[in-house]
């Protein structure tokens, strides 16, 4: 299964990291470029463990995941439940750990495409695609850490 991961320092507290990483609605469409929309579904006002989300991307791919690890402030782990056609399988996990600078965030993010005739084709343009974009999302995160608008919200 093709795995893609990315990881950049950011000038923050691993707690406040993790909360930047879970923030949610306007603060976090102010820092994630990755999407459009993204609510918590079944009635679950707050992130945890089994709670499920909707997610549009940008371009208007849409997934519901569900959340299978939650552990402030270290990390954080979903799979997609439902999505694009074609992946069969779309797993992710960040981790935040401290550094001397701040806090190392990791971010990983293991897939597979469909259907099986094309899968080995699929899966390289998938691992550029979606390296692409995990980057330019841990990017706009780095920034949210420095933002402080982003900042003042996620400490309220």
């Amino acid at each position: 299964m093709p795995v893609v991961t990315a990881q950049a320092v950011v000038p923050v507290d691993p707690a406040t990291a993790f909360a930047v990483s879970q923030s949610t609605g306007a603060v976090r469409r102010r820092w994630d470029p990755f999407i459009s929309e993204q609510h918590f579904l079944d009635g679950a006002a707050v992130a945890a463990k089994d709670v499920r989300t909707f997610t549009r991307q940008r371009f208007g791919f849409s997934m519901v995941s569900r959340y299978v690890s939650y552990a402030p402030p270290r990390n954080v782990g979903m799979v997609m439940e439902t999505g694009p056609w074609f992946f069969t399988k779309l797993g992710g996990g960040w981790r935040f750990t401290a550094v001397p600078e701040g806090t190392l965030a990791v971010w990983k993010y293991n897939f597979s495409c469909r259907p099986a005739w094309i899968a080995p084709i699929a899966e390289w343009v998938g691992m550029r695609v979606l390296g692409f974009e995990i980057r330019r999302r841990l990017a706009g995160f780095v920034r949210g850490c420095s933002d402080p608008q982003v900042l003042d919200a996620v400490r309220r």
